[in-house]
């Protein structure tokens, strides 16, 4: 991976040089890695080496020494695992996977086990181990762990670089299913707010006025009563945490989420949830290779089901 240039935009203006970088890297690096390859040098502003609280601006020429940045994150070896997979499709350049709840895509630096890498590199054969970095190998895009639903991944550099750009440039048709608290007065509609990381609690998202755009396009399919909503979504943009975030916002978290909801019908009505009610329902994209448009539809788990049933049925009793 060779040397990379950003130049700042007028919408990053002010930001710490350190959440710049963290924020625009193609792949997930933490802060505290960023902040090391600031102060070694790796990355330069200008062709000047700054501080990690260094405020860009404007015009701002970032150069980023990609390879050394990427070599500082490699941890100890990730090994296979036989891990089950519900696999949806496959072919020499991809896989398609129906990812449970509750399974990580990727390691982290604290989990090194039990994630979607590690099932792929037991039961992918023709897998490309040497491409990018071992921790998010072939992975193009991301569901948070508590979120089941469709996911694609790569099988070499070639399907992985064209797939992450379709990605990016929005040539994918991403869907969702989600289960959020109360009832919506606009029963379908967008949500255009920008988010970043949140100020203070550095784990979480927020929407803040100088992060990046997002937009969620929603539709009400079905209400129960003032508990609950069942909404359609489409995702136009990818940030972390986008649905959950914009959901909070607007007053209607997804049930079950303990980051950002207050799981009001879990603990009111004592049913039993235990992840957030959102679903990777349908994908669409470009084969890398053969150009054809692709759809995949991941069909509803069976908590998320019953969760339904349950809600029906609590509707009836008291309408």
């Amino acid at each position: 991976m060779e040397k990379r240039m950003y130049k700042v935009e007028k919408e990053d203006e002010q930001k710490r040089l350190d959440v710049y970088i963290v924020e625009k890297m193609p792949i997930e690096i933490s802060r505290n890695l960023i902040q090391n390859a600031i102060t070694k040098g790796q990355i330069t502003v200008n062709g000047s080496q700054k501080k990690p609280h260094y405020k860009v601006k404007q015009g701002d020429e970032i150069q980023i020494d990609f390879h050394e940045v990427v070599e500082e994150t490699k941890e100890e070896e990730i090994l296979p695992e036989n891990i089950p997979l519900n696999i949806l499709y496959e072919d020499e350049e991809l896989i398609v996977i129906n990812k449970p709840a509750g399974l990580i895509v990727h390691p982290t630096p604290s989990i090194k086990t039990g994630t979607l890498v590690n099932a792929l590199m037991y039961h992918v054969k023709d897998l490309d181990k040497k491409m990018q970095d071992a921790t998010r190998l072939g992975i193009v895009h991301r569901l948070d762990k508590e979120t089941s639903g469709v996911l694609v991944v790569a099988k070499n550099a070639f399907s992985h670089h064209l797939l992450s750009k379709e990605f990016k440039e929005r040539k994918t048709m991403k869907y969702y299913l989600a289960l959020i608290e109360g009832t919506l007065k606009e029963k379908e509609g967008e949500i255009n707010l920008p988010l970043g990381r949140h100020p203070i609690l550095r784990h979480k998202r927020a929407v803040v006025y100088n992060g990046r755009e997002a937009l969620t396009e929603y539709k009400v399919l079905k209400e129960f009563g003032d508990l609950a909503t069942l909404v359609w979504i489409r995702l136009k943009t990818g940030r972390t945490h986008q649905i959950r975030v914009h959901f909070k916002y607007i007053g209607n978290p997804v049930i079950g989420d303990s980051l950002y909801g207050k799981n009001k019908i879990a603990k009111n009505l004592q049913i039993p949830v235990d992840r957030q009610m959102l679903h990777a329902l349908k994908l669409g994209f470009y084969h890398p290779k053969s150009n054809e448009w692709m759809e995949f539809l991941a069909p509803l788990p069976d908590d998320f089901k019953n969760l339904l049933i349950t809600l029906t049925n609590l509707k009836g009793r008291n309408s």
